[in-house]
């Protein structure tokens, strides 16, 4: 049976736009207790706009472990406890592929969307551990099943290691009754696809998954029962302009 999500707190980053802002409203809309983190304050306010019920703002640069620790201590600080962490946050850059990727784009893709993920990981375990329960959803790619040119070295190996992270986090926690989901999803219509270097056309965007899709997975993710533990997801397009 499903479970009820009422007052469980949840802590999403990568919140203000795509697949974070989807699971914060569904997440909402199943009585959860909602924190927003993301880079933009205003934008977590337009997010937080459309939710009627218990929300949190708080910006959070994800690769700035020290802000991490201090973003999750406020969390508990304010309700006690985090029950749920969806970790949305990423990045992909322009200039992807070998022949121009930059060591600067390297970094900043590797340091948000897998030390990123990492930080937030390990800040919300201690508090997990002590109540004997958790769940985190990290949000990863089809780019971490398959090697493409089309996302690039350095997002692929972030989304490769992201999943080995979250398998490993399953093996060592779950006997303290903490799980993980990995959710790899195909083209989503989100704004990571602005840094594409072939623009998706409207007519393109309009078939593959939307936030929506995700955020829908995101909260059935959720509501599995305790004995319940999904290792890893997988979900496409229907149509695929790729092979993957």
């Amino acid at each position: 049976m499903l479970q009820d999500l009422t007052d469980q707190v949840v802590w999403i980053t990568g919140a203000g736009t795509g697949i974070g802002e989807s699971a914060a409203i569904k997440l909402a809309e199943a009585n959860c207790k909602v924190v927003l983190s993301g880079r933009r304050e205003s934008v977590l306010k337009d997010v937080a706009s459309k939710i009627n019920g218990d929300v949190m703002l708080a910006p959070l640069d994800v690769s700035d472990n020290s802000a991490v620790v201090s973003v999750a201590e406020d969390i508990l600080n304010k309700h006690g406890r985090i029950d749920i962490g969806v970790f949305s946050a990423g990045i992909n850059v322009r200039d992807r592929n070998w022949h121009n990727v930059s060591i600067e784009d390297w970094d900043s893709v590797l340091n948000i969307d897998l030390n990123g993920a990492f930080y937030c990981c390990q800040a919300v375990l201690p508090s997990m551990r002590a109540q004997g329960s958790g769940l985190i959803i990290n949000i990863s790619s089809m780019a971490a099943k398959n090697v493409g040119r089309l996302t690039g070295p350095a997002y692929t190996s972030a989304k490769h290691a992201m999943n080995a992270m979250t398998h490993s986090l399953i093996l060592e926690e779950r006997n303290n009754g903490i799980r993980a989901t990995a959710i790899c999803p195909g083209e989503v219509a989100t704004p990571i696809l602005e840094k594409r270097p072939i623009p998706v056309s409207p007519e393109d965007q309009a078939r593959i998954l939307q936030s929506e899709d995700l955020g829908e997975l995101v909260l059935f993710v959720a509501k599995q029962p305790p004995h319940v533990t999904l290792n890893e997801i997988l979900i496409n397009p229907t149509w695929n302009r790729h092979e993957a």
